[in-house]
Protein backbone atom coordinates (compact mmCIF):
# COMPACT_ATOMS: atom_id res chain seq x y z
CA UNK A 1 0.00 0.00 0.00
CA UNK A 2 1.13 3.53 -0.70
CA UNK A 3 1.80 6.49 1.51
CA UNK A 4 -0.72 8.60 -0.53
CA UNK A 5 -4.07 8.48 1.36
CA UNK A 6 -7.04 8.09 -0.96
CA UNK A 7 -9.22 11.19 -1.47
CA UNK A 8 -12.64 11.27 -0.99
CA UNK A 9 -15.18 13.75 -1.84
CA UNK A 10 -16.28 16.10 1.51
CA UNK A 11 -19.39 15.56 3.42
CA UNK A 12 -20.37 12.31 2.20
CA UNK A 13 -21.34 8.57 3.37
CA UNK A 14 -18.95 7.40 6.04
CA UNK A 15 -17.53 4.15 6.20
CA UNK A 16 -16.36 2.89 9.89
CA UNK A 17 -15.08 -0.06 11.32
CA UNK A 18 -14.84 -0.56 15.35
CA UNK A 19 -13.82 -3.40 17.62
CA UNK A 20 -14.42 -4.00 21.17
CA UNK A 21 -11.01 -6.04 21.27
CA UNK A 22 -12.27 -9.38 22.48
CA UNK A 23 -9.76 -12.32 23.66
CA UNK A 24 -11.32 -15.75 21.93
CA UNK A 25 -9.71 -18.86 21.51
CA UNK A 26 -9.26 -19.68 17.69
CA UNK A 27 -11.81 -22.12 17.31
CA UNK A 28 -9.54 -24.20 14.37
CA UNK A 29 -6.04 -23.66 16.05
CA UNK A 30 -7.26 -23.72 19.81
CA UNK A 31 -4.82 -20.90 20.22
CA UNK A 32 -5.54 -17.45 22.24
CA UNK A 33 -3.47 -14.81 21.39
CA UNK A 34 -1.90 -12.50 24.53
CA UNK A 35 -4.03 -8.96 25.25
CA UNK A 36 -0.67 -7.48 24.03
CA UNK A 37 -0.90 -9.16 20.96
CA UNK A 38 -4.63 -8.32 20.54
CA UNK A 39 -3.82 -4.32 21.39
CA UNK A 40 -1.23 -4.47 18.68
CA UNK A 41 -3.63 -5.93 16.42
CA UNK A 42 -6.10 -3.38 17.30
CA UNK A 43 -3.53 -0.45 16.76
CA UNK A 44 -2.38 -1.83 13.12
CA UNK A 45 -6.45 -2.85 11.91
CA UNK A 46 -6.50 1.24 12.75
CA UNK A 47 -3.31 1.89 10.40
CA UNK A 48 -4.89 -0.15 7.74
CA UNK A 49 -8.66 1.39 7.64
CA UNK A 50 -6.41 5.25 7.01
CA UNK A 51 -4.64 3.93 4.42
CA UNK A 52 -7.64 2.48 2.90
CA UNK A 53 -9.49 5.68 3.21
CA UNK A 54 -12.10 4.74 5.42
CA UNK A 55 -13.56 7.33 7.94
CA UNK A 56 -13.78 6.31 11.10
CA UNK A 57 -12.40 3.68 13.60
CA UNK A 58 -13.96 3.31 16.84
CA UNK A 59 -12.87 0.85 20.25
CA UNK A 60 -15.22 -0.07 22.63
CA UNK A 61 -15.39 0.01 26.57
CA UNK A 62 -15.28 -3.79 28.73
CA UNK A 63 -13.91 -4.61 31.89
CA UNK A 64 -13.46 -7.98 31.75
CA UNK A 65 -10.82 -10.42 31.44
CA UNK A 66 -12.34 -11.37 27.61
CA UNK A 67 -11.91 -8.33 26.50
CA UNK A 68 -8.54 -6.07 26.03
CA UNK A 69 -9.99 -2.62 26.01
CA UNK A 70 -10.98 -0.94 29.15
CA UNK A 71 -9.03 2.53 28.91
CA UNK A 72 -10.92 3.41 25.66
CA UNK A 73 -9.11 7.19 25.80
CA UNK A 74 -5.58 5.64 26.04
CA UNK A 75 -6.40 2.86 22.80
CA UNK A 76 -7.24 5.90 20.70
CA UNK A 77 -4.28 7.82 21.35
CA UNK A 78 -1.45 5.28 20.72
CA UNK A 79 -3.89 5.28 17.96
CA UNK A 80 -3.63 8.80 17.12
CA UNK A 81 0.03 8.79 16.74
CA UNK A 82 -0.25 5.96 14.07
CA UNK A 83 -2.42 7.59 11.99
CA UNK A 84 -3.26 11.08 9.36
CA UNK A 85 -6.93 11.31 8.84
CA UNK A 86 -9.46 8.83 10.58
CA UNK A 87 -11.71 9.90 13.13
CA UNK A 88 -11.43 8.28 16.28
CA UNK A 89 -14.63 7.28 18.56
CA UNK A 90 -15.72 5.82 20.96
CA UNK A 91 -18.03 2.58 20.44
CA UNK A 92 -19.14 3.10 22.98
CA UNK A 93 -18.52 4.99 26.41
CA UNK A 94 -20.64 3.35 28.96
CA UNK A 95 -21.34 6.92 30.18
CA UNK A 96 -23.80 5.72 33.07
CA UNK A 97 -20.47 4.63 35.19
CA UNK A 98 -18.03 6.71 34.61
CA UNK A 99 -17.98 10.84 35.01
CA UNK A 100 -18.56 12.72 32.21
CA UNK A 101 -15.79 15.58 33.48
CA UNK A 102 -13.28 12.65 33.05
CA UNK A 103 -14.55 11.74 29.98
CA UNK A 104 -14.52 15.19 28.39
CA UNK A 105 -11.32 15.84 29.51
CA UNK A 106 -10.02 12.34 28.07
CA UNK A 107 -11.14 13.51 24.89
CA UNK A 108 -10.73 16.87 24.56
CA UNK A 109 -6.92 15.71 25.02
CA UNK A 110 -7.71 13.07 22.32
CA UNK A 111 -8.51 15.28 20.35
CA UNK A 112 -5.46 17.64 20.74
CA UNK A 113 -3.34 14.78 19.88
CA UNK A 114 -5.18 13.69 16.96
CA UNK A 115 -4.99 17.16 14.89
CA UNK A 116 -9.01 17.32 15.79
CA UNK A 117 -10.45 13.56 15.27
CA UNK A 118 -11.82 12.95 18.30
CA UNK A 119 -15.70 11.53 18.64
CA UNK A 120 -17.69 9.71 21.49
CA UNK A 121 -20.21 7.63 20.91
CA UNK A 122 -22.09 7.58 24.68
CA UNK A 123 -24.20 4.31 25.43
CA UNK A 124 -26.15 2.82 28.49
CA UNK A 125 -23.59 -0.56 28.06
CA UNK A 126 -25.11 -4.32 26.82
CA UNK A 127 -22.53 -5.50 29.70
CA UNK A 128 -23.25 -4.22 33.51
CA UNK A 129 -19.82 -5.23 35.03
CA UNK A 130 -18.85 -1.67 35.48
CA UNK A 131 -21.75 -0.56 37.77
CA UNK A 132 -20.59 -2.81 40.79
CA UNK A 133 -16.93 -1.90 39.40
CA UNK A 134 -17.03 1.51 40.09
CA UNK A 135 -19.89 1.63 42.77
CA UNK A 136 -22.89 2.30 40.91
CA UNK A 137 -26.58 0.63 41.31
CA UNK A 138 -27.57 -0.84 38.70
CA UNK A 139 -31.17 0.42 39.53
CA UNK A 140 -30.14 3.89 38.37
CA UNK A 141 -29.08 2.59 35.35
CA UNK A 142 -31.12 5.28 32.96
CA UNK A 143 -31.08 7.84 35.25
CA UNK A 144 -27.00 7.68 35.68
CA UNK A 145 -26.90 8.15 31.48
CA UNK A 146 -29.55 10.55 31.28
CA UNK A 147 -27.91 12.90 34.04
CA UNK A 148 -24.58 12.76 32.76
CA UNK A 149 -25.20 12.55 28.77
CA UNK A 150 -27.13 16.41 30.00
CA UNK A 151 -23.55 17.36 31.68
CA UNK A 152 -21.83 15.93 29.20
CA UNK A 153 -23.28 18.17 26.34
CA UNK A 154 -22.90 21.25 29.05
CA UNK A 155 -19.08 20.63 29.40
CA UNK A 156 -18.74 20.10 25.60
CA UNK A 157 -20.23 24.18 25.39
CA UNK A 158 -18.65 25.83 28.24
CA UNK A 159 -14.94 26.45 29.21
CA UNK A 160 -16.36 27.10 32.71
CA UNK A 161 -19.34 24.93 34.61
CA UNK A 162 -21.50 25.79 37.74
CA UNK A 163 -23.88 22.48 37.86
CA UNK A 164 -25.29 20.13 40.23
CA UNK A 165 -26.98 16.99 40.04
CA UNK A 166 -27.65 13.77 41.87
CA UNK A 167 -25.17 11.43 41.25
CA UNK A 168 -21.37 13.34 41.50
CA UNK A 169 -20.06 16.37 43.30
CA UNK A 170 -21.55 20.02 42.30
CA UNK A 171 -19.55 21.99 39.56
CA UNK A 172 -18.64 25.77 40.85
CA UNK A 173 -16.63 27.69 38.77
CA UNK A 174 -14.66 24.50 37.56
CA UNK A 175 -12.54 25.13 34.77
CA UNK A 176 -12.77 22.45 32.45
CA UNK A 177 -9.73 21.74 30.53
CA UNK A 178 -8.17 21.08 27.93
CA UNK A 179 -10.76 22.73 25.50
CA UNK A 180 -10.61 20.58 22.17
CA UNK A 181 -9.17 21.74 19.32
CA UNK A 182 -12.65 21.28 17.24
CA UNK A 183 -14.96 24.04 18.51
CA UNK A 184 -17.27 21.07 19.92
CA UNK A 185 -16.67 16.85 20.36
CA UNK A 186 -19.02 15.15 17.65
CA UNK A 187 -21.00 13.14 20.05
CA UNK A 188 -22.94 10.41 19.30
CA UNK A 189 -25.46 8.78 21.38
CA UNK A 190 -25.50 4.95 20.86
CA UNK A 191 -29.03 3.09 20.91
CA UNK A 192 -30.70 -0.85 20.51
CA UNK A 193 -34.41 -0.49 19.59
CA UNK A 194 -35.57 1.96 22.15
CA UNK A 195 -38.30 4.70 20.89
CA UNK A 196 -37.57 6.45 24.00
CA UNK A 197 -33.93 6.61 22.79
CA UNK A 198 -34.04 8.24 19.60
CA UNK A 199 -36.38 10.73 20.68
CA UNK A 200 -33.72 11.61 23.65
CA UNK A 201 -30.87 11.37 20.91
CA UNK A 202 -32.84 14.10 18.68
CA UNK A 203 -34.06 16.11 21.35
CA UNK A 204 -30.54 16.67 22.58
CA UNK A 205 -29.60 17.33 19.17
CA UNK A 206 -26.81 14.10 19.28
CA UNK A 207 -26.12 11.80 16.62
CA UNK A 208 -27.91 8.76 16.77
CA UNK A 209 -25.29 5.34 16.19
CA UNK A 210 -28.17 2.32 15.98
CA UNK A 211 -26.50 -0.77 16.77
CA UNK A 212 -28.30 -3.59 14.72
CA UNK A 213 -26.33 -6.88 14.92
CA UNK A 214 -28.36 -9.14 12.83
CA UNK A 215 -32.14 -9.66 11.65
CA UNK A 216 -34.48 -7.39 9.40
CA UNK A 217 -33.57 -3.83 10.16
CA UNK A 218 -36.81 -2.77 8.71
CA UNK A 219 -38.70 -2.73 12.54
CA UNK A 220 -36.51 -0.29 13.63
CA UNK A 221 -36.95 2.16 10.95
CA UNK A 222 -39.38 4.07 12.81
CA UNK A 223 -36.65 5.01 15.27
CA UNK A 224 -34.84 6.98 12.42
CA UNK A 225 -38.16 9.47 11.85
CA UNK A 226 -38.74 9.66 15.77
CA UNK A 227 -35.06 11.00 16.26
CA UNK A 228 -35.65 13.57 13.61
CA UNK A 229 -39.39 14.81 13.85
CA UNK A 230 -37.81 15.07 18.58
CA UNK A 231 -34.68 16.80 16.78
CA UNK A 232 -36.73 19.61 14.73
CA UNK A 233 -39.07 20.06 17.48
CA UNK A 234 -35.98 20.88 19.60
CA UNK A 235 -35.05 23.47 16.98
CA UNK A 236 -31.95 21.62 15.74
CA UNK A 237 -30.89 21.54 12.12
CA UNK A 238 -31.67 18.48 9.72
CA UNK A 239 -27.56 18.76 9.42
CA UNK A 240 -27.19 18.45 12.71
CA UNK A 241 -29.28 15.27 13.11
CA UNK A 242 -27.01 12.33 11.33
CA UNK A 243 -27.71 8.57 12.02
CA UNK A 244 -25.29 5.93 11.78
CA UNK A 245 -26.05 1.99 11.37
CA UNK A 246 -23.84 -0.44 13.26
CA UNK A 247 -23.39 -3.97 12.55
CA UNK A 248 -21.11 -7.22 12.99
CA UNK A 249 -19.89 -8.27 9.91
CA UNK A 250 -17.66 -9.86 7.48
CA UNK A 251 -16.54 -9.63 3.72
CA UNK A 252 -14.48 -12.23 1.51
CA UNK A 253 -14.32 -12.01 -2.43
CA UNK A 254 -17.21 -14.22 -2.90
CA UNK A 255 -20.35 -15.08 -0.63
CA UNK A 256 -18.92 -18.95 -0.01
CA UNK A 257 -16.17 -17.61 1.26
CA UNK A 258 -17.49 -15.45 3.72
CA UNK A 259 -19.72 -17.67 5.15
CA UNK A 260 -16.87 -20.34 5.79
CA UNK A 261 -14.43 -18.24 6.83
CA UNK A 262 -16.32 -16.24 9.23
CA UNK A 263 -19.42 -18.46 10.74
CA UNK A 264 -17.07 -20.43 13.34
CA UNK A 265 -15.87 -17.42 14.68
CA UNK A 266 -19.26 -15.70 14.90
CA UNK A 267 -20.53 -19.25 16.46
CA UNK A 268 -17.89 -19.35 19.12
CA UNK A 269 -18.40 -15.59 19.74
CA UNK A 270 -21.86 -15.85 20.03
CA UNK A 271 -21.34 -18.78 22.73
CA UNK A 272 -18.83 -17.57 24.81
CA UNK A 273 -19.01 -13.66 25.56
CA UNK A 274 -21.54 -11.97 23.58
CA UNK A 275 -24.26 -10.04 25.54
CA UNK A 276 -26.41 -12.95 24.88
CA UNK A 277 -24.13 -15.90 25.68
CA UNK A 278 -26.42 -17.31 28.56
CA UNK A 279 -28.57 -18.58 25.78
CA UNK A 280 -26.72 -21.18 23.48
CA UNK A 281 -26.52 -19.81 20.01
CA UNK A 282 -27.55 -23.02 18.15
CA UNK A 283 -28.00 -21.62 14.55
CA UNK A 284 -26.32 -24.26 11.95
CA UNK A 285 -24.10 -23.41 9.40
CA UNK A 286 -27.27 -23.57 6.34
CA UNK A 287 -29.58 -21.90 8.86
CA UNK A 288 -26.49 -19.10 9.04
CA UNK A 289 -26.36 -18.74 5.32
CA UNK A 290 -30.15 -17.98 5.17
CA UNK A 291 -29.27 -15.22 8.10
CA UNK A 292 -27.05 -13.14 6.07
CA UNK A 293 -30.33 -12.21 3.39
CA UNK A 294 -29.71 -9.12 1.56
CA UNK A 295 -32.66 -7.49 4.14
CA UNK A 296 -30.74 -8.92 7.29
CA UNK A 297 -27.91 -6.53 8.72
CA UNK A 298 -25.55 -9.35 9.30
CA UNK A 299 -23.29 -7.75 7.09
CA UNK A 300 -21.41 -10.76 5.65
CA UNK A 301 -20.91 -11.43 2.23
CA UNK A 302 -19.07 -10.49 -0.96
CA UNK A 303 -18.59 -6.82 -1.76
CA UNK A 304 -21.74 -7.13 -3.76
CA UNK A 305 -24.32 -8.18 -1.56
CA UNK A 306 -22.61 -5.43 1.23
CA UNK A 307 -23.09 -2.94 -1.40
CA UNK A 308 -26.17 -4.38 -1.46
CA UNK A 309 -26.88 -4.42 2.13
CA UNK A 310 -26.30 -0.73 3.04
CA UNK A 311 -27.60 0.73 0.02
CA UNK A 312 -31.42 -0.95 1.26
CA UNK A 313 -30.68 0.13 4.83
CA UNK A 314 -30.00 3.73 3.78
CA UNK A 315 -33.52 3.50 2.10
CA UNK A 316 -34.86 2.79 5.30
CA UNK A 317 -32.85 5.37 7.39
CA UNK A 318 -31.35 7.73 5.43
CA UNK A 319 -27.68 7.44 7.39
CA UNK A 320 -24.63 8.88 7.00
CA UNK A 321 -22.04 6.49 8.13
CA UNK A 322 -21.93 2.50 8.42
CA UNK A 323 -20.15 0.66 11.05
CA UNK A 324 -18.81 -2.83 11.21
CA UNK A 325 -17.49 -5.00 13.82
CA UNK A 326 -14.92 -7.65 11.67
CA UNK A 327 -12.74 -8.77 14.55
CA UNK A 328 -14.99 -11.21 16.82
CA UNK A 329 -14.26 -14.18 18.20
CA UNK A 330 -10.88 -14.88 17.26
CA UNK A 331 -10.76 -14.50 13.79
CA UNK A 332 -7.26 -13.93 12.31
CA UNK A 333 -5.86 -10.90 11.72
CA UNK A 334 -4.76 -11.69 8.20
CA UNK A 335 -8.67 -12.01 7.57
CA UNK A 336 -9.48 -8.57 9.33
CA UNK A 337 -7.06 -6.94 6.78
CA UNK A 338 -8.15 -8.67 3.85
CA UNK A 339 -11.72 -7.45 4.86
CA UNK A 340 -11.00 -3.83 5.46
CA UNK A 341 -9.23 -3.62 2.18
CA UNK A 342 -12.60 -4.80 0.31
CA UNK A 343 -14.87 -2.36 2.27
CA UNK A 344 -12.34 0.11 1.48
CA UNK A 345 -11.68 -0.41 -2.27
CA UNK A 346 -14.71 -2.39 -3.61
CA UNK A 347 -17.32 -1.39 -1.18
CA UNK A 348 -17.41 2.45 0.05
CA UNK A 349 -16.54 3.61 -3.75
CA UNK A 350 -19.76 2.19 -5.01
CA UNK A 351 -22.43 3.19 -2.18
CA UNK A 352 -20.65 6.54 -1.89
CA UNK A 353 -21.08 7.16 -5.69
CA UNK A 354 -25.04 5.49 -5.50
CA UNK A 355 -25.97 7.74 -2.60
CA UNK A 356 -24.58 10.55 -4.13
CA UNK A 357 -26.18 10.25 -7.32
CA UNK A 358 -29.14 9.32 -5.55
CA UNK A 359 -28.78 12.61 -3.64
CA UNK A 360 -28.68 14.23 -6.80
CA UNK A 361 -31.59 13.65 -8.36
CA UNK A 362 -33.71 13.79 -5.22
CA UNK A 363 -32.16 17.81 -5.06
CA UNK A 364 -34.87 20.77 -5.98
Amino acid sequence: MNNELPKKPAGGFEFGIYTLGDIVQDCHTGQTISPRQRLEEVILAAKLADEAGLDVFGVGEHHRLDFVISSVPVVLAAIARETRRIKLTSATTVLSTIDPVRVFEDFATLDLLSDGRAEIIAGRGAFVESFPLFGYEIDDYHRLFAENIDLLLELNRNEVMNWSGAFRSPLKNAEIAPRPLQQRLPLWVGIGGSPESAEKAGTLGTGMAIAILSGDPKPLQPLAEIYRTAGRKAGHSPEALKIAITSHGYIAQTSQQALDEYYPYYYSYRNSISPTSGTQYRVSRSEFGQQVAHDNTLAVGSPQQIIEKILYQHELFGHSRFMTQLDIGGLPFAKVAAAIELLATEVAPVVRREIAAKTRIMAP
